[in-house]
């Protein structure tokens, strides 16, 4: 079987915050031939761990990297790999997915009105900038 998995389905796996549907959750990724994880789908789930369960950037980027270095997982490796890099430099998650992504479509620049996420982003080597 090759699924794509919701996010709903990964954070019952992981929070085993209800026995029943952790249960079957588990059971349906563990028996997957392939699981498709899209980038949507990793920053809600980054979203859900922080603001829902609490969990700090650096446990997240840890699953995160465990996640998507199972055999079956299915994913935009360069894309997830640039959100972890924000994530454990204190960023966003999505913001550094975001930015890679729009880079492979042809930006030159990634633009927000989040200072943060700029300021990150143009540590690590990334062009970016606020609206002036």
């Amino acid at each position: 079987m090759r699924i794509t998995a919701d996010t709903n389905i990964l954070v019952r796996a992981i929070a085993e915050d209800d026995p029943v549907q952790a249960r079957l959750a588990q059971t349906l990724l563990a028996e997957a031939e392939l699981i498709a994880l899209p980038l949507p789908v990793l920053c809600e789930l980054v979203w859900v761990l922080a603001k829902g369960y609490a969990a700090r950037g650096g446990e997240i980027a840890a699953l995160l990297r465990r996640l998507i270095d199972s055999a079956n997982v299915a994913v935009d490796r360069p894309a997830a790999e640039a959100g972890i890099r924000m994530l454990e430099a204190g960023g966003d998650f999505a913001d550094g997915a975001i930015a890679f992504a729009g880079r492979a479509l042809g930006a030159e620049s990634f633009v927000s009105f989040d200072r943060r996420a700029v300021r990150l982003l143009a540590a690590a080597g990334v062009a970016a900038r606020a609206p002036d």
